[in-house]
């Protein structure tokens, strides 16, 4: 399993959420960075979950596929993502 839905699933966050948060980021990443900090998950525990949501795109890329869900609208977030650095 990846492990960002991994984190996401140990902190008891619904299947529906889990995908919210993966529809959220291939649409707009930075929109998606707030959803995931309203998911109830300590902070000791957030924080490295968002460094790895926002430095590692080949999870973000795995855990795409695990969802089905449109992977071309992650490459599309990903180039605006690197247009705000």
């Amino acid at each position: 399993m990846n492990p960002i839905i991994e984190t996401l699933k140990d902190h008891n966050v619904t299947d529906e959420k889990i995908t919210e948060v993966f529809e959220a980021l291939t649409e707009n990443p930075l929109a998606a960075m707030t959803i995931i900090q309203t998911l109830g998950i300590p902070q000791d525990k957030l924080q490295p979950l968002l460094m790895t949501v926002m430095t590692n795109p080949d999870l973000l890329t795995q855990a795409i596929e695990e969802l089905n869900l449109d992977f071309s609208k992650l490459e599309a977030a990903t180039a605006k993502l690197q247009e705000t650095k």
